[in-house]
This record gives structure tokens, C-alpha cells and sequence, in this order.
């Protein structure tokens, strides 16, 4: 069976994880001074079916009890702890779910010391039967809650108040009492217990009571016949089948995935000796307590039976490599679909092979709607969209669906529309920024069609000469490309100007460039601070220098300058006194 759940894992391409044993969480290890109830917790461990639980007085051992709990990852030691003493803690990792089963792993040990017990301990409640219950069996037993730091019950049982004329029993190192005869019938019996310990008993506590019937013969206990008590690779909805018992007229069924839960069902009737289970949690060993029942009372001193389900789809742990592995598909898968305004609809192919495939559609609401069980759908609106692909796993007794469930969207999307090239001279060389638009996500290049792309729509320290801009859109809907012409901010504009009234650069303006015929709609001037100082025309004199009348300091200003092709120019000029 190992070997064939490795090829198993080979085929599939499985991913795998890391696995550790549990910290405490409570009481942590090394503490002094823990009550003797203590309730003791450890982390998860993924991918470990179930835990046992070793109580000692040294390390590894047991004296103090524990046992199988099933995947909870608490214990109460129902009897409590021992005063002034250190306890030490084994957690073991349990596998009795995985094929093979019983290879266990023990994990390191703790340790905690509990409290010194100076007082005595307070009264406990009867629980079996409940104080004042009618129509109760004469077989009954008598049970009763932990009382907190008591060692040991003192029971006396009578018939009248006090009196313990049937039973008195004293040192009872446990939470019940079997009689070993019968209960009078029709009659009110009266129980009074009291837990002690060291420090003395709990006095006064209050008397109990219930009443038998009369005598009528009990059903029997009976034990499972499928699955068998300690089965292992059961399916997830088996069928549960138990001895007939002769005499029952029914059966009481309690199933929990710890000791003594009932998660699964609580005490469910039944009047056949067999009913199926649906949908069992895989990778799981489960409790069922099954308890015969007639007109007389239930059957008394039924045990608990376990069985473990099929490992499931996982995360479960490989015994031989020490991982944890998963049977569900693994792809990559991109989050975001587009499809291009005014072309075909979009057709979107799942990435990988598996044995079945889903498609759904999430409404605005939530809702989820099965629109396809192909490889590929067609899309040809936007929206919210799932992707279910799914392995089918043959286990003992049942073929199961191991599946990987991805959410995508799909939006719309065009090719660019360059609007704009906003260009700047520096010191460094140029600075080109472009201006596009429409509903894409789109990525900028210069020079070259096929990249690299960049997200900004900037560009800077651009050599002087002429240059290609693409815009693309990233969803592929094409690419939108702009040819600039830059000798426009070389030879078109002065460096500087010298407005001192000598006849020579006494303005700034624009010089059409030889061979040229360059037209400008518009130029532009500002200070370093962006203050428009003055708009001239192409073909007036020019800038003298002033703002409103006065002549402005010798210092860099601004220029943007556009064309009638609305390309837009920016460039600094030095003004000298």
C-alpha cells in the first residue's frame, strides 16, 4: 500500500510540507504551581490524524494514565492529578488512520509540577442516574462529576434518608460505583458522596435520589460488525452495522472524532442493527458508542468502538519521507482575463491536464452558477469566474474527487491612443512623458516594438534625435506607437537672452531652425516657482525680460511651447544682466 501511494504521488506532481511535533500550550512546559485539574493543550500538528496522551511520574511513563484522544488536542485527566508532584507529558503522533497503521510517533517530553492541596475538597453532583429520575433500572450504576483535588469518594446508599442500609463504601478511587446485585424495585433509593483527600472530606453534601421500576431483563451490549472495532481505510460513507442484540428494541448510536463527542451523532435511535453515515471527514478515527435498549432501560456498561476513515485528498504525512503531501491538483493559474473591445470573444483553456474540469460564474451577489465541465469556455462579457479541476482518487471501497478551486476575473480591454508627448529639456538630456488613454492596462517602451516594457510613462536622459514611443496594452489588445522629432528644444530655442538694451539678445523667441517650418501655437513662459509670466506668438519679437512693467532678476525660467500637431515641448533659458 506505501508503494502504491508513492507512484500515486509521483503521477499527480503532489506538493509537500514540513511537520513538527506539538509545543504545550497549557501549562506550559517547566511550570510550577498547576492546579490538579489542570486541562492540558498542545498546538496542531497538520496532517496528524490523531494524538495519545501519556501521564507520568517519570518520563515516558504512563502511571498516571492518558490514552487515545482521537484529534482533540486537550486532556483533562478525569480523576485529576497528584498534589506536589511532577508530571511529566508525552504527546504521541497517532497514524492508526494511514495504511499499514500503528507506526506512531512519540515526540519529546514535558514537564509541569502541580499545586500543594492545603484544603479540602468541595461536593460533587450524581450524574447516573439524575437526582430525582423516575422509572429507573434496577441494574443502574451510580456516577458522579470530579470534584476538584479529591482523592478518593466515601458512597452510602440506602433506602431511606441517610440510612445506607444497601451500600456504604468507602475510598473509592474513581467516578462510579457498580453494585454487584440489583436495586430493589419501586423504590426510592437515597445516595449521599462524599470526595475527600488529605486535608479531609466534604461535609455536609447533599443527598441524591431516584426511583427504580419494576424488574424486567436488560438487553446486552453489543460490538460492531462493520467496519470492525479498530478498522483502518474506511470509506467516507460506509455502511455502520452492529450485533443484533436479542431482547432490544432499539439501539442508541453516539459517533464523535474524539472520546466521548458526539459531533458526528448524539445519541441517534435507531430500530434496525445498520444505518450508512454520509461524508465522513477523511484522514479521521472516529468514537461510536452503540447502546442496546428496551422497555426496562438501556443496556448498561456499553464500550466505545473506533474505526479510521480513508486518508482523503489531504494534507496528510508520508511515514516514509517524513512530508506532507497533498492529492490535489497543483497549476498556476492568472488571476486577471481580457478581452479586446470590438474582437472575437475570449477563450480561456485550463493550464493543465487533470480528469475533470468546473467553469462557474459569480454574480454580483455571490451567486454561483455551473456555466461549463469542458477544458475551455468562451467568454465574451466581464465578470467574476471560477475554475474548479478536480483528480479522481480510487481508495479502498470508493473513488473520491480531490479538487483545487481558483477565482479569476475577466475585464475589457483596446489598444492605446497616444495623445500627448510632453517633453522636457535637462541638464541630462530629455525627459519624455507620455500622455495615452483608454480603458487597458497598458506598459510604455522606446525604440523598440518588442521592449523591454516598463509601467511608467516616463522616460528619462533621452539622447537628442529622433525617437519611437509604443504604448502596449498588457492584455494584448496591440500596441500604439508616436515618432518624436526632438531638434525642436536643440536648435529651435536660445540658451540665454540679454535684455541690457545693446541690440544683441535684447529677446527670447523661438528661431525657426534652417530647412525647417516648424509652426507653434502657442509659447509659454514661467519662473522657477511655475508663475506664468508671459504667452508670446511665434512670430512676435519676443520676450523683453519684465513682469507688468519690471524688470525681472538675472536666473533660469520655463518654457513649454506646442505645436500644431499638439506635441508639447519643455525646456530652461538663462536670463543675463
Amino acid at each position: 500500500m506505501k508503494k502504491l501511494l508513492h507512484i500515486t504521488l509521483f503521477c499527480f506532481g503532489l506538493y509537500s510540507f514540513g511537520q513538527d511535533c506539538p509545543d504545550l500550550l497549557s501549562p506550559f512546559n517547566g511550570e510550577t504551581n498547576v492546579p490538579v485539574d489542570t486541562n492540558i493543550t498542545w498546538e496542531v500538528v497538520p496532517g496528524v490524524p490523531g494524538y495519545e496522551i501519556l501521564l507520568g511520574t517519570t518520563p515516558g511513563g504512563n502511571d498516571l494514565g492518558g490514552g487515545v484522544v482521537g484529534s482533540a488536542t486537550s486532556y483533562t485527566p478525569p480523576l485529576g492529578l497528584p498534589e506536589n508532584t511532577e508530571v511529566f507529558v508525552t504527546i504521541i503522533l497517532s497514524f492508526f488512520a494511514q495504511s499499514g497503521g500503528g507506526d506512531d510517533i512519540p515526540c519529546d517530553g514535558y514537564s509541569f509540577t502541580t499545586e500543594d492541596v492545603t484544603t479540602a475538597p468541595g461536593c460533587t453532583q450524581m450524574v447516573v442516574p439524575a437526582d430525582g429520575a423516575t422509572n429507573v433500572s434496577v441494574f443502574t450504576n451510580i456516577s458522579w462529576l470530579y470534584a476538584s483535588t479529591a482523592t478518593s469518594y466515601d458512597i452510602t446508599i440506602g433506602t431511606t434518608p441517610g440510612a445506607g442500609d444497601l451500600y456504604t463504601i468507602n475510598d473509592i478511587q474513581s467516578l462510579s460505583f457498580f453494585p454487584p446485585t440489583e436495586f430493589p424495585p419501586n423504590t426510592e433509593i437515597f445516595v449521599q458522596i462524599i470526595p475527600k483527600n488529605e486535608n479531609g472530606s466534604a461535609n455536609p453534601c447533599q443527598e441524591f435520589s431516584f426511583t427504580t421500576r419494576e424488574v424486567s431483563p436488560l438487553p446486552g451490549c453489543t460490538n460492531l460488525l462493520s467496519p470492525l472495532n479498530g478498522s483502518v481505510n474506511v470509506p467516507l460513507t460506509p455502511l455502520i452495522e452492529w450485533v443484533a442484540v436479542p431482547g432490544a428494541t432499539g439501539y442508541r448510536l453516539t459517533i464523535g472524532d474524539t472520546p466521548g463527542s458526539n459531533n458526528v451523532l448524539d445519541n441517534a435511535v435507531f430500530t434496525t442493527n445498520s444505518t450508512f453515515v454520509l461524508d465522513f471527514e477523511p484522514n479521521k478515527t472516529f468514537f461510536i458508542t452503540i447502546v442496546p435498549f428496551n422497555d426496562s432501560g438501556d443496556a448498561i456498561g456499553c464500550n466505545t468502538e473506533t474505526f479510521s476513515t480513508l486518508l482523503g485528498c489531504g494534507p496528510f504525512l508520508d511515514l516514509d519521507t517524513g512530508e506532507l503531501v497533498s492529492l490535489n491538483p497543483v497549476f498556476d493559474f492568472p488571476p486577471v482575463f481580457s478581452f479586446c473591445e470590438n474582437e472575437d470573444p475570449l477563450v480561456i483553456s485550463a493550464p493543465i491536464i487533470a480528469d475533470g474540469y468546473r467553469w462557474f460564474e459569480v454574480d454580483t451577489f455571490g451567486n454561483i452558477d455551473l456555466i461549463s465541465e469542458d477544458r475551455q469556455i468562451t467568454v465574451d462579457e466581464i465578470g467574476n469566474f471560477q475554475l474548479e479541476a478536480y483528480f479522481l482518487i480510487s481508495q479502498p471501497g470508493d473513488v473520491i474527487e480531490c479538487a483545487t478551486l481558483v477565482d479569476f476575473e475577466v475585464v475589457s480591454s483596446e489598444i492605446p491612443t497616444i495623445n500627448n508627448l510632453r517633453v522636457t529639456d535637462t541638464a541630462l538630456g530629455l525627459r519624455i512623458e507620455v500622455e495615452a488613454s483608454g480603458i487597458g492596462d497598458y506598459e510604455y517602451a522606446i525604440d523598440d516594438i518588442n521592449g523591454p516594457y516598463k509601467d511608467s510613462n516616463v522616460f528619462n536622459n533621452v539622447t537628442p534625435g529622433s525617437h519611437v514611443i509604443y504604448v502596449r496594452d498588457k492584455n494584448g489588445c496591440g500596441v500604439a506607437e508616436e515618432r518624436f522629432e526632438q531638434d525642436l528644444t536643440v536648435e529651435g530655442f536660445p540658451k540665454f537672452f540679454s535684455p541690457n538694451g545693446d541690440g544683441v539678445n535684447d529677446f527670447w523667441q523661438f528661431i525657426q531652425p534652417d530647412g525647417q517650418n516648424i509652426v507653434l501655437t502657442s509659447i509659454q513662459i514661467f519662473n522657477r516657482f511655475g508663475l506664468l509670466l508671459k504667452q508670446i506668438d511665434q512670430n512676435s519679437r519676443g520676450w523683453d525680460g519684465t513682469f507688468n512693467g519690471n524688470d525681472l532678476p538675472a536666473s533660469d525660467y520655463w518654457f513649454i511651447a506646442i505645436d500644431d500637431s499638439n506635441k508639447e515641448f519643455r525646456g530652461h533659458f538663462s536670463l543675463k544682466r
